[in-house]
Parts: structure tokens; sequence; C-alpha cells
């Protein structure tokens, strides 16, 4: 549906060709400054000093003014008319269009039961959660009847618990309006928990892409498979060969006969309570294990580590 090509995040990063689907959320993974904004930016047709070609749906919008488009972009700022209620915040842009009043009636009442704000209409948006708001704010950019829904770190400004649920709720919903979804995130977690397709990124370039468990599976670089761990990657050396281990895969204790083993050097640890992490060197590098329920360790002893040898991959 959405194709770039010869797309450049920054001036000195190389070009690189990307495809985005109808009815599919794709989550653009990457850290702080890695061109996930200029992506959307680039999308949406606003000025970046990023460059690319921008094909929908076979018609080229690389040169096409950004009202022009059928792209919305939302951002992580909670963005609604404050003076304006739920309801003529998602009527704003179908009434800019010149709509009908019945037309416009009709598809505020079908985006707020979509997105569960029905009960809210004559609220203002001081009067709403912050998930609330967020939800309007998607309705508004849906009721412009865009073709790609840009969602910039969208849920970044929610607290935990609400993020969670929105997290569980959305992507369901936004599948349901067919539109082809760009979800930005610097978090692995949302790579899995709403993703039908990921799309690495790092100082503007794309490192890798595919379905989050492919990627997760068979990661291209220790870019890439660092951008799907949590909190990070152990590297080693094994037999001359770069390997890597994800902390989840790194075990205390005896091993059995077809493990690999380390020793730790035990520098820190922190639990909270479901999970503990234990910080150590091994050899040169830094390493953490990343282990169910609480596993006190004394810092400064060394401990005894091992792995399956399928949970190793290698460069």
């Amino acid at each position: 549906m959405l194709e770039l090509s010869n797309v450049q995040l920054s001036t000195d990063s190389p070009g690189f060709e990307h495809s985005f689907s109808s009815g599919e959320i794709t989550v653009v993974l990457g850290a702080n400054n890695a061109g996930k904004t200029n992506l959307c930016r680039l999308i949406a047709g606003l000025h970046t000093g990023s460059q690319g070609r921008v094909v929908l749906d076979g018609d080229d919008m690389s040169s096409a003014n950004p009202r022009r488009r059928p792209v919305s972009l939302v951002y992580q700022a909670f963005i609604n008319y404050p003076n304006l209620t739920v309801e003529e915040n998602i009527d704003s842009p179908m009434r800019a269009k010149g709509s009908s009043q019945s037309a416009r009636r009709e598809r505020v009442d079908e985006l707020a039961a979509l997105l569960q704000i029905a009960d809210f209409l004559e609220r203002y948006p001081h009067e709403l959660s912050g998930g609330q708001q967020q939800r309007v704010a998607i309705a508004r950019a849906l009721a412009k009847d865009a073709r790609v829904l840009l969602l910039d770190e969208p849920l970044v400004n929610l607290d935990f618990k609400l993020r969670e649920a929105l997290e569980s709720e959305l992507p369901g919903l936004l599948r349901a309006t067919g539109t082809c979804v760009i979800w930005t995130s610097s978090d692995s977690r949302d790579a899995f928990a709403l993703a039908d397709q990921v799309l690495l990124l790092a100082d503007g370039r794309k490192i890798q892409s595919g379905a989050p468990l492919d990627v997760y599976s068979r990661p291209n670089s220790f870019e890439a498979m660092e951008l799907l761990a949590e909190p990070g990657v152990n590297r080693f050396k094994r037999e001359d060969t770069d390997c890597a281990l994800r902390p989840e895969h790194v075990k205390i204790g005896d091993s059995p006969d077809n493990a690999i083993t380390f020793t730790m050097n035990v520098t820190a640890y922190e639990t909270n309570g479901d999970e503990s992490f234990i910080h150590g060197q091994v050899a040169e590098h830094e390493w953490v294990v990343r282990c169910r329920g609480m596993q006190p360790v004394d810092v400064g002893t060394a401990l005894a580590l091992h792995a399956n040898t399928d949970d190793v991959v290698s460069f």
C-alpha cells in the first residue's frame, strides 16, 4: 500500500526502501534520534530535511501538499482543541472539508464507538484522562479518512498502567479500520505487544525489518539484536567468533551437559519482585542476567552461569 524508496532521514545516512501494508501495524523501533519522527514527517509531507519517494497505492505523493495527503499524524502530546468538545474535536477535519452535517454525525458516532469514547462526546479535553484524550486525538486523525495513520510514540506520556491497558485495546481497534498504521517506539516490548511487522532504525539507517519473532530469532547484526533485547545483549567470543546471548537466556547454577558456561563477577543486583537483574563482568564485557522471581546474590562474588548453545547468536 505505502512504498518508500531512496529514503534519507539525515544528510549522511544511506538511502533505503520499505513497504507498509494496509490493515497492519508496523512498529518503527529505534533509540532517540534514530530517525523515527523524521520518517513520520517525511510521509506526512512536513519539512524535515529528509528526502525520499512516497507512493501510496501507486500514486506518487512525494511532492503533494501535506493537506492533500490522506495521512494523519498523532504526536505523543495530547493535542486536542481545548475549547471544543470531544464531538467537535472529532468533527473538525470533516467540517473543514465541507462534509454534510448528517455524514459528519454518522462518522463521529462510528469513531467514538470504535475507540470507546461515545460516553464523552459532550465533554471538553480537560475533563478527560490522558488515555481518553489520546483516543480523541486518534479519532480526529481517523476522521480525516486517512489511509495512513502515523502514531509517533503516542503513549509515552501516559502512566504505566494506562499505557498497558491501551496497548492491549488499541491494536485490535486500529486494525478494524483497515488503515495502514505506523507506530514509532523506543521500547522493544511494543514490537511484540503491537506489531504485525517491525522496522528497526539506527542513526537514520534501516537495520532490519520483518515479523517481530522472525527478527528476534534471526537478527542480522548486534544492533538489530540489541534493539529487540531488554535490557541489552551480552557479548562474548567463542572460537574467534563474535557471539551474543540475551539476558533471559542466561541461567544461574550448575549446567547441563550441552550448555556453554561462564563466570560472572557480580557488580550490582536489582529486583522488582517479579524479576531480578544481576549485573556483572564476564571477561572484558558488561553482562546482565535476567531471571524470574527474587534471586539475591552478593555483590563482589563470582557467579557460575550457563546457557543453551541453541540460544547463542553468532555474527
